[in-house]
């Protein structure tokens, strides 16, 4: 299959959308909420024991599991970056969860790349109950992974129903026949 900008222009545009909705909204917390510190809007108040938006760092990988293992998870985001440029375009157009799960997949790769990369962690923010503490990121690749879940789920689903309206021959056995 040939591969060119036009094969690449879908998966550029929405993880790229992906990417700067993450790089925004980590600066926002980055420039206006000290380290360590909550923020919730005053109306809100009743909320902040479920939910805040914190100023957290994480040198792990999603979700704040494998603390200090920054240089790894920035080795494997490139690599799960290169292998999602490889394999996007032998994947079939009319796949678009399979094309979504991907998309969102290296959009939070990257996000969170760009965080290593710059600042030796990755900005979270989201903080839901005793949850770990999360950001855009982090959610695209999990989204990601439920989209994925989903067109597995719809494939076989569709090869089900073709298996069973497929009318199946009868076979005869000559030998019981005599």
């Amino acid at each position: 299959m040939k591969r060119n900008f036009a094969t690449y222009l879908p998966l550029v545009l929405f993880a790229g959308l992906i990417v700067a909705l993450d790089q925004w909204t980590k600066w926002l917390v980055r420039t206006n909420i000290p380290f360590g510190s909550a923020w919730m809007p005053e109306s809100w108040e009743w909320l902040k024991p479920y939910m805040r938006i914190v100023n957290w760092a994480n040198t792990g990988a999603a979700f704040g599991m494998f603390q200090n293992g920054n240089v790894v998870f920035a080795i494997l985001a490139v690599i799960v970056i290169i292998v999602i440029l490889y394999y996007y375009p032998l994947v079939d157009r009319s796949d678009w969860t399979l094309r979504i799960a991907m998309g969102m997949q290296l959009a939070g790769a990257a996000g969170n790349l760009v965080d290593r990369l710059t600042f030796g962690m990755v900005t979270d923010f989201i903080s839901v109950g005793s949850f770990p503490v999360w950001n855009v990121a982090d959610a695209s690749i999990t989204v990601g992974v439920g989209v994925l879940l989903l067109g597995v789920f719809l494939k076989e689903r569709a090869a089900k129903k073709i298996d069973l309206s497929v009318p199946t021959e009868s076979v005869t056995n000559n030998d019981t026949a005599k």
